[in-house]
C-alpha cells in the first residue's frame, strides 16, 4: 500500500495534486492546511472520504475506492497551545478513517495529523501524539494503524522516538528532509508512526509550492 502525506501550506500547493497522484499512484493521500471548501471530491482514482470542518487550516483523507470500503471516521482535537488559542488555526488535528481492503477483507486504520507548531512546547506536541495514538485506535481495537503528517518536530527526536515505542508504536523517518523555508532551516517534520504495519520505505518527495515536501510511505501489514 502507498501512502502519501503532504502539508500544502495555507492551500498554495492544491493545484499539484492531480498531478502528484497521477505520477505516484498512491492508494491513500493525506493532507494538512488544506481549504476545504476548495477542495475536490475525486482527484485521479481516489476519493475524499471526508475533511474537517472546522479548522482554518483543514485535513482531508482520500482513499481509492475501487480497493478500500470506508468503514468508519474519526476526527480529533487536541490539547491547544498558545498559538492554537489566539490564531484558531485547527481546532482538530487528527482525522482518521478505518477501511477495509476489499480484496483480502481486513480492516485497518490510517490518519492524518497535524501537531501544534513550533511555537509550542516539545513537551505538548508529546501529549498531542500520544493523545492522537490513543484516540486513532478507538476505532478499532488491535488493528493494524498507521499516523502520517506534519509532526512539527525537527529537533529532538530520540526523545520523541523513546516516547512513541513506549506507547507501543513505531516511529519511522523519510530518507531526506522534508521541510525547507528561505534554503536556510530545513528538517524532518513530515513522517509516519504506526502499529502493525511493516514501514518498508518512505521517500521525500520533491519540492513545489509548499515549503513541506510531499512523504511517500509504502507499507504492508505485519
Amino acid at each position: 500500500m502507498k501512502v502519501i502525506s503532504y502539508n500544502l501550506n495555507k492551500h498554495k500547493a492544491a493545484g499539484e495534486l492531480t498531478e502528484l497522484v497521477s505520477a505516484h499512484d498512491p492508494d491513500i493521500l493525506c493532507l494538512q492546511e488544506c481549504d476545504v471548501p476548495e477542495l475536490p471530491e475525486q482527484i485521479g482514482g481516489l476519493v475524499l472520504a471526508d475533511a474537517t470542518q472546522s479548522n482554518r487550516l483543514g485535513l482531508a483523507l482520500f482513499y481509492r475506492a475501487s480497493t478500500f470500503h470506508l468503514q468508519g471516521i474519526r476526527m480529533l482535537g487536541l490539547k491547544k497551545s498558545l498559538h492554537d488559542r489566539i490564531a484558531k488555526p485547527a481546532h482538530e488535528r487528527v482525522l482518521a478513517a478505518r477501511v477495509r481492503d476489499i480484496d483480502h477483507g481486513r480492516d485497518f486504520i490510517v490518519a492524518s495529523f497535524h501537531a501544534a507548531p513550533l511555537t509550542a512546547l516539545n513537551s505538548l506536541r508529546r501529549h498531542q501524539i500520544r493523545a492522537a495514538l490513543d484516540e486513532v485506535a478507538l476505532l478499532g481495537e488491535g488493528l493494524p494503524q498507521l499516523m502520517v503528517g506534519d509532526y512539527n518536530y525537527p529537533l529532538f527526536k530520540e526523545s520523541l522516538g523513546q516516547t512513541v515505542r513506549d506507547h507501543g508504536y513505531s516511529l519511522s523517518l523519510s530518507d531526506d528532509h522534508t521541510y525547507t523555508r528561505y534554503r536556510v532551516f530545513r528538517g524532518h517534520f513530515d513522517f509516519a508512526t504506526s502499529k502493525g504495519f511493516e514501514i518498508q520505505r518512505i521517500t521525500t518527495l520533491p519540492q513545489k509550492s509548499s515549503d513541506h515536501m510531499p512523504i511517500l510511505v509504502t507499507v504492508r501489514p505485519d
